[in-house]
């Protein structure tokens, strides 16, 4: 479980809740029926118009992600390639097919497979940044879905604003109708809101961190590979793939990949 995700779901609900309690009102004085229907029903009613359904299904499953802790060490698989690389220097690139057997990563398994295989370093590349790019555009089309949830969230918030309003001007006669009447037109906007900042930029934001977090280590993957094929010192090897970390992260690593 995703701690930051969780705790900042929780802390911004209670903020709300406290928002609402702090000025001495009830809870139910901010709920109202036809306004969570335009707005939750109409927002996902334009998601759903915005992707086929399959991608509308994925999209409304992919909200476990965000809480799902995505556990990458950059040292434990730098100090991997760092190993295959002694392998493949001491007894032959053959060597990795066995060595491959322990690697639970099948981005990396299937690298090694083809470098075993003799596959021209160009391929090697060419095949494996295909494959990356699929994963960043897999990744790309969750992401935009819950984009274009937190669009629409205030844009049908809006809109039932807009409807509660003309009911209200359609009423006049009544003035003392007008102050509640105007409360609930304004719940539509709120409710908008919160869909958008509460629930759905949150989520498309730390998918977006566990994205680039997991290309940048599949590139590290690469380079690692392609160096071994290469033949390169296991030394020049882990100095190379530390340099796509962060100083504050490389500064974390110890000298053999991540072994203090």
């Amino acid at each position: 479980m995703d701690i930051a995700s969780l705790l900042g779901t929780i802390l911004g609900f209670a903020m709300l809740i406290f928002g609402i309690l702090s000025s001495g009102a009830s809870i139910m004085d901010y709920y109202d029926l036809p306004s969570v229907i335009i707005t939750i029903g109409g927002s996902i009613a334009g998601v759903l118009a915005s992707n086929k359904l399959k991608d509308f299904i994925i999209g409304l499953k992919s909200i476990s992600l965000a809480f799902k802790e995505k556990v990458i060490d950059p040292g434990a698989v730098i100090s991997n390639i760092i190993d295959l690389s002694n392998v493949a220097r001491k007894e032959g690139l053959l060597a990795l097919e066995e060595a491959s057997n322990d690697i639970e990563d099948p981005f990396l398994k299937k690298g090694i497979m083809l470098v075993v295989d003799g596959t021209d370093p160009e391929l090697v590349r060419g095949i494996l940044e295909t494959e990356l790019t699929c994963l960043e555009e897999r990744h790309k089309k969750v992401i935009s879905f819950w984009e274009k949830w937190a669009e629409l969230g205030p844009a049908w918030g809006m809109i039932g604003t807009l409807i509660g309003l003309v009911n209200m001007l359609n009423n006049m006669e009544d003035a003392s109708s007008i102050g509640p009447s105007m409360a609930v037109a304004l719940i539509t906007t709120l409710y908008g809101s919160i869909i958008a900042n509460w629930l759905c930029n949150p989520v498309a934001t730390k998918m977006k961190v566990n994205n680039d977090l997991e290309v940048i280590i599949k590139e590290v993957m690469v380079e690692g590979l392609l160096s071994i094929q290469a033949g390169e010192n296991p030394r020049v090897i882990e100095e190379k793939l530390k340099s796509f970390l962060s100083p504050a992260v490389r500064n974390d690593l110890g000298p053999d990949g991540g072994e203090e």
